[in-house]
């Protein structure tokens, strides 16, 4: 989808040949990568350099055991989910690190440490857009925050809390334009330079599972989960397509974002970080705090977010 996606914006066709349009070019590449051979470089921490793609590929794959994808259809549906989410999202910077370290390359490491600083930094705004979320909706449970949408979702009644989570959420995946840690032309792709094959598959088959999952979560916590004005939410299957859609289209925004955007400097994305980011995400919590505490008007916190994100881009 992202090549054939990326292909069109700019003006040429995208993946053609292996399957119908092109479909099975994704099996074609697996199939290249499990088969590559996988060099290993003699000055390696073997023990370190074999844990750190499962340290980064771990923590993505576990937060899905609270995200659902409809109405009860959840592997766990818990009372502390978005916390559960950002405890095990924040994990993978020390597979990333580590990775880094274990290569014993002096780029690698380098990569890593400004993966490290970029992660660190931007899980601020990120988290403190959950805490937006989570006082709205008094609850930390995923189901109980989509259900407190039926009648209007939260990006209408936050949008700023959407802005800081969509953003920061785009740091946190590494993509285009914050893709400082891999950054090819400066650090020769970053902390995993040492890796490839199956190894360096791992790696971009994390980046893919936190894609969809920001999009699933920007669904779930803005933009009203699984329901959608005169379906019925309650139907799963119902559910789980409007969900799909939903976040299919937050997916191809994130790609179309890939397309068009320039990758920031390292010095241009830690100040949008946190010279505006963290901010921004302070004074978020902090309005929405005041409107619940004296039991404003929805539109009072529409009004408030959008003069700020106005103020911001001018």
């Amino acid at each position: 989808l992202e090549r054939k996606f990326l292909g069109r914006i700019q003006l040429r066709m995208g993946p053609m040949h292996v399957g119908p349009f092109g479909l099975l070019q994704p099996v074609a590449d697996a199939i290249k990568l499990m088969a590559k051979e996988d060099l290993l470089s003699t000055w390696v921490d073997r023990t370190v350099y074999w844990i750190a793609p499962l340290a980064v590929f771990v923590p993505s794959f576990m937060i899905w055991v609270t995200i659902p994808l409809a109405r009860d259809l959840v592997i766990r549906n818990l009372d502390m989910g978005l916390f559960y989410i950002i405890a095990f999202s924040v994990l993978s910077i020390v597979g990333l690190v580590t990775a880094g370290w274990a290569s014993s390359n002096k780029y690698a490491v380098l990569g890593g440490f400004r993966a490290a600083a970029q992660l660190i930094s931007y899980e601020i705004p990120l988290i403190l857009a959950v805490l937006g979320v989570a006082i709205l909706a008094q609850s930390l449970n995923l189901e109980t925050v989509v259900d407190s949408q039926a009648s209007v979702p939260y990006a209408l009644i936050q949008p700023l809390g959407m802005v800081l989570f969509f953003v920061a959420g785009l740091a946190e995946l590494g993509r285009t334009p914050f893709d400082i840690h891999p950054a090819e032309s400066e650090v020769v792709g970053g902390p995993f330079i040492e890796y490839s094959g199956a190894h360096w598959a791992v790696f971009f088959l994390a980046e893919y599972i936190n894609t969809f999952a920001i999009g699933a979560l920007t669904v779930l916590l803005f933009l009203g989960g699984w329901l959608f004005p005169g379906l019925p939410g309650d139907v799963t299957a119902v559910g789980v397509l409007v969900l799909l859609i939903k976040t299919y289209l937050v997916v191809l925004l994130i790609f179309w974002i890939r397309g068009t955007y320039p990758r920031l400097r390292i010095d241009q994305l830690m100040s949008l970080g946190w010279k505006v980011l963290v901010p921004l995400a302070f004074v978020n919590v902090v309005i929405t705090a005041v409107y619940l505490f004296y039991g404003w008007p929805a539109w009072t916190l529409t009004l408030m977010s959008l003069a700020i994100l106005g103020a911001t881009f001018w």
